[in-house]
């Protein structure tokens, strides 16, 4: 790396900006692509939904701002990095602006629907006397007040658009709206230059559309906020205080003024409000928030504990070791709120369209109209306004944009909830498309924790002498095979002795000198290559191996002395969530160091398809290209150091929640709890959500598709229909919120069929 790219680095932050005045898609591709013109800025990425946008780089967050209103928006940053202080003052803003939106649509329909019964009524809304003139001038004004005080937010929306040399959905409405009372007024003010039939007034058109869309606005904003209910839980989850012990008294303070290394208490029914160590009391500890685990879990001395997790039963104290930012709960936080803002890449494509599709409306727009005006019947004119504006009005593509970033907030929010967390929206995307799943076999199928079951001796040294032989040996190993050796002679209070020339060679074994005595300890392969004589024994060490057990060999001065083997028992549940796995179409491959009897042996007991055995470390990530070279799409499951690589190669990796910090790191997609269910968990949860985006994409692309066509006035010639401007308003804010409402079904899916 060189210096200039580690200061890059170092600098690189990331910027979450609070946008006013984006009303579609077209205008997320604009905000995006400002952004992205700064300097110093890698990426920025919009989520329509919440109006937000998350800036990744070196900019200053003056230089975004003024990037935002150069493209004719207003920017800000939030008031306060406290997430809980943050959604209060998002939700107070929301009702805010809710009651003024309800404000706007009283007064415009308190105007529009009357008219619109008039209309339905008597049928006569054409200037004819100059009585009729003076009271629709007096109605003309009145809508005028309309426009300018329900209806101002679209026309500057689409000022600035204007300016900025483009044009979103604020654009069309304007020109529909602006066009059906320019027209009305201009029938009030010469009747005489319109054919009699064309004398025609639209000031209930424009009244009803401003008040319907600014109806549609309110109650998609009240359910744009369902949406946001996981997250809420989870910030909720925090108390606001905490009882420290100080100069031997307890007291309770603000959860931000608690300080590394103090000592906390904690009692029955109380939520632990920073991450730490318990130093004095056993209890139980309720998870399931964390990790969707329902079973409570018992904590003792030394177990560590996270802040929102619930104490239920002891009272307990403990040191305090992550606080305010760094405790789990806000990483998980701040992990949710990054992949609620991300865009899966169908939700790319679904705004690049839109960029395009308000231009394309608008010329739809005049050319319907000038078809009208050249080859309809009279009157013409009020024929070529009608469809001009009812296709301005129609065809406004706010649903689009909502359709992919509300099903990912919620998706993504669901998924927290059952302990899975998603780092993106691409990976949220592609777990949906897994064809092959590779798990790691220890730890991952199996428990991790593995316990000597046999031990052969083949020399004159009895079994106490072989485990203290191989137990010193192992003493500095940290593999989970060495580890139950250490543990088994501990059982039998057998003393370790000093070696000396440790040497851990990768995928065969370890050798090191230990009273003058060459020790040799690994798989057949390490063996053979210090030329072993193993043949009188490998039968037995493969009947080991059919039992799901792993035999290694054991030599002193290169002569056999005992074969070891360690069993590793699998997971209670991973049987039954591999099943899940299959039954969801996904083939499931085991990978693992061990030999091929050994492999077969656990592949068989855990319902596995296929399976690699005697893998390396570094050969792990090989297996993954080999089977992404045979077309599969590939998940990868694993939890410790040496899966990274191939965490990081897979389509999507996925980590066990409880291995380590660099796994976690390197994996698209972390599983809070240690089992299996959970990945079969991630993945209905991504297919439920492309399943909703997809779905909600076909409701706003045929809903446009079908609509503009027949508001320009296809069906006429054959049925006599055209469709009313007020009609089309009110389909277009409904549209929208349709798509949240389906959005918001995804609060009702159950992943958790176990």
């Amino acid at each position: 790396m060189t210096q200039a790219t580690k200061h890059k680095k170092e600098d690189s932050q990331t910027l979450t900006l609070m946008v006013d005045g984006a009303s579609c898609s077209s205008c997320v591709m604009k905000i995006e692509n400002s952004l992205k013109a700064v300097s110093g800025v890698e990426n920025a990425s919009m989520n329509f939904a919440d109006r937000t946008v998350t800036v990744t780089g070196s900019a200053e967050s003056a230089a975004l701002i003024d990037a935002v209103k150069a493209a004719g928006y207003a920017a800000s940053l939030p008031s306060t990095e406290n997430d809980d202080e943050l959604l209060e003052e998002k939700e107070r803003s929301d009702e805010a602006y809710y009651k003024h939106l309800i404000r706007d649509t009283t007064i415009a329909l308190g105007l529009g629907v009357p008219l619109m019964l008039y209309g339905l009524i008597t049928g006569d809304m054409n200037v004819q006397t100059s009585l009729e003139r003076l009271v629709w001038l007096a109605i003309g004004l009145l809508t005028l007040g309309v426009m300018i005080f329900s209806g101002k937010h679209f026309y500057v929306g689409a000022w600035h658009s204007f300016k900025n040399h483009s044009a979103n959905m604020d654009t069309l409405i304007a020109l529909g709206t602006g066009t059906a009372w320019l027209y009305s007024m201009a029938v009030v003010s010469a009747p005489a230059i319109f054919p009699e039939m064309a004398r025609h007034v639209y000031f209930e058109a424009t009244a009803m559309i401003i008040g319907l869309i600014n109806l549609g606005l309110a109650l998609e904003l009240k359910a744009r906020g369902r949406t946001s209910e996981s997250i809420k839980r989870l910030i909720g989850l925090q108390p606001k205080t905490a009882r420290v012990v100080r100069d031997s008294k307890e007291v309770d303070i603000d959860i931000k003024d608690v300080r590394l290394d103090e000592i906390v208490r904690v009692r029955p029914g109380e939520k632990i409000p920073v991450d730490g160590e318990i130093s004095e009391g056993t209890t139980t500890i309720d998870e399931s928030m964390l990790t969707g685990e329902p079973m409570a879990v018992e904590k003792k001395i030394g177990d560590r504990v996270s802040a929102g997790t619930i104490n239920k039963s002891g009272s307990f104290l403990f040191k305090a070791e992550k606080v305010g930012k760094d405790t789990m709960l806000a990483q998980i936080i701040g992990m949710v709120k990054r992949a609620q803002n991300s865009k899966p890449p169908i939700g790319r494509m679904a705004d690049v369209i839109s960029s395009y599709f308000v231009p394309i409306v608008m010329i739809i727009a005049v050319v319907s109209a000038l078809v009208w005006l050249n080859l309809g019947p009279e009157p013409t004119v009020a024929f070529a306004i009608i469809s001009a504006t009812t296709v301005l009005i129609i065809a406004c593509p706010c649903a689009l944009g909502l359709a992919t970033p509300m099903s990912v907030m919620v998706g993504v929010g669901k998924a927290a909830e059952a302990g899975v967390l998603i780092r993106n929206g691409e990976a949220l995307q592609t777990a949906s498309k897994i064809t092959a799943m590779v798990l790691d076999k220890t730890g991952t199928i199996t428990e991790g924790v593995p316990a000597v079951t046999d031990v052969i001796t083949t020399g004159d040294r009895n079994e106490d002498e072989i485990l203290r032989l191989a137990s010193s040996l192992e003493a500095g190993s940290e593999h989970p095979l060495a580890l139950a050796i250490v543990e088994s002679a501990q059982k039998r209070d057998i003393k370790q002795a000093k070696i000396s020339g440790f040497d851990a060679i990768s995928g065969q074994g370890v050798k090191a000198t230990l009273d003058g005595l060459e020790l040799l300890f690994g798989n057949q392969t390490l063996m053979q290559e210090n030329a072993v004589a193993i043949d009188d024994y490998i039968d037995k060490a493969q009947a080991l191996a059919k039992q799901a057990k792993t035999p290694m060999y054991f030599a002193v001065d290169n002569k056999l002395q005992a074969i070891i083997a360690v069993a590793d028992p699998i997971k209670k549940d991973s049987i039954a969530a591999i099943k899940r796995l299959r039954q969801q179409g996904i083939k499931v491959i085991m990978l693992t160091g061990d030999n091929r009897d050994t492999a077969k042996a656990v592949a068989r007991l855990a319902g596995v398809e296929d399976f690699f055995a005697e893998v390396l470390p570094a050969q792990k990530a090989d297996k993954i290209k080999e089977l992404q070279a045979r077309g599969e799409i590939v998940g990868m499951s694993g939890d410790g150091i040496n899966d990274a690589p191939a965490l990081a190669l897979a389509n999507v990796g996925f980590a066990i929640g409880t291995g380590t910090d660099v796994a976690i790191e390197s994996a698209d997609v972390t599983l809070m709890r240690g089992s299996l269910h959970g990945l079969a968990d991630a993945i209905a949860i991504s297919k439920a959500t492309l399943r909703n985006i997809k779905q909600n994409l076909f409701g706003a692309f045929i809903y446009n598709v079908a609509g503009v066509p027949i508001a320009a006035g296809l069906l006429y010639p054959w049925i006599g229909v055209l469709l009313n401007p007020v009609i089309a308003g009110a389909a277009m804010a409904f549209s929208s919120l349709t798509v949240v409402s389906n959005a918001n079904r995804l609060r009702l899916f159950k992943a958790n069929t176990h």
